[in-house]
């Protein structure tokens, strides 16, 4: 009998137990949803921007699960984001469905579906490649609803959509509290499953593929199989925050599908840390926080303070901040032991 089965079990039991190990829920892990339930009480005539916020943290999220743990590098994110929001406002100009949580599960399902279609002949291809296709993507779907702006509204949009109360009980309030709390549930929900996957054992070959995906090949993995599967889950959760951005905000234009949104998404993921789950949740607050307040500062030069911010934070904190939070518990870590 091998050592490997007589000191601490088999090795797939070892793997097994270090999975289950990292699956379980720690602390530190209530913190931001802690902070968020706070804001709700603390700012309660802010929840129209923090709903945004949730909205951006469920799309960065979506990214994350690509971009952070698959190694999928995108510019054209923005594309399932516009489909799921176009979806839900199209179904309520067009078809007279206004009922918010089936709204939700349609975004998801066209966002997903297009994902899927797209995944499956973009993800044969990799680096500058793959960039341009997904822009092209992206760019495509939004000269498409400009063509058929008699359905699309074209750049002006559908502005003015109503939507029944939440689950037939709650209205919408002017200070948004209703949204806010929607939002949250729905993003806790979606956290929490892309949570499951990626401490899964499919998650764990997704890292695999980021990290060498010539070595995932050579022994046997189906690597563009699961691409293409998470590409469609990240696609589906995307358009669940496009949805929610609809909703929340009861109108849609075109701009959903511009580079802009693909770009600033990224920039959120970027800020906060790649493949690190709660990366998202900081980047996008701390994004959403800063524009807000330097558009405010100068409604002009507002993004020359967004761009000074994003190249301290690529000079200073690579990683991200949470990164740099990791460095520091590292250092106090090494600190004490020594």
């Amino acid at each position: 009998m091998a050592a490997s089965d007589t000191i601490g079990g088999t090795p797939r039991q070892r793997a097994t137990d270090y999975l289950l190990r990292r699956h379980r829920f720690r602390m530190a892990e209530a913190l931001p949803w802690l902070i968020a339930i706070a804001v709700f009480f603390i700012f309660p005539t802010r929840m129209t921007f923090g709903s945004q916020v949730l909205v951006m943290v469920m799309f960065a999220l979506s990214l994350d699960l690509i971009l952070g743990y698959a190694g999928i590098v995108t510019l054209g994110h923005a594309a399932f984001f516009g489909v799921g929001a176009y979806t839900v406002g199209l179904a309520a100009a067009r078809l007279d469905w206004t009922e918010p949580i089936s709204g939700l599960f349609a975004a998801a399902i066209a966002a997903g579906l297009v994902g899927f279609v797209t995944g499956w002949f973009l993800l044969r291809y990799r680096g500058l490649t793959l960039l341009m296709l997904t822009l092209a993507t992206a760019i495509l779907l939004q000269e498409t609803g400009n063509l058929r702006s008699d359905i699309s509204g074209g750049y002006d949009g559908l502005p003015g959509l109503t939507f029944k109360p939440l689950l037939g009980v709650f209205d919408y309030d002017l200070y948004g509290h209703t949204n806010y709390l929607y939002a949250l549930t729905v993003l806790a929900i979606i956290f929490f499953f892309v949570r499951r996957i990626v401490y899964s054992p499919f998650g764990q070959a997704l890292t695999g593929i980021r990290e060498n995906v010539r070595r995932m090949h050579a022994i046997g993995s189906p690597v563009h199989r699961r691409l293409v599967t998470v590409y469609t889950i990240a696609a589906a959760i995307a358009g669940v925050a496009g949805a929610l951005f609809t909703q929340t905000n009861a109108y849609v234009t075109l701009t959903v599908f511009d580079f802009d949104n693909s770009a600033k998404v990224m920039v959120m993921l970027i800020l906060g840390g790649t493949g690190r789950l709660y990366g998202a949740f900081v980047g996008a607050a701390v994004y959403m926080v800063l524009e807000d307040y330097f558009s405010k500062l100068s409604p002009t030069f507002w993004q020359f303070g967004i761009g000074l911010m994003l190249v301290l934070a690529v000079l200073f904190t690579p990683r991200g901040i949470l990164g740099l939070f990791e460095r520091i518990g590292d250092y106090l870590a090494e600190r004490k032991r020594s």
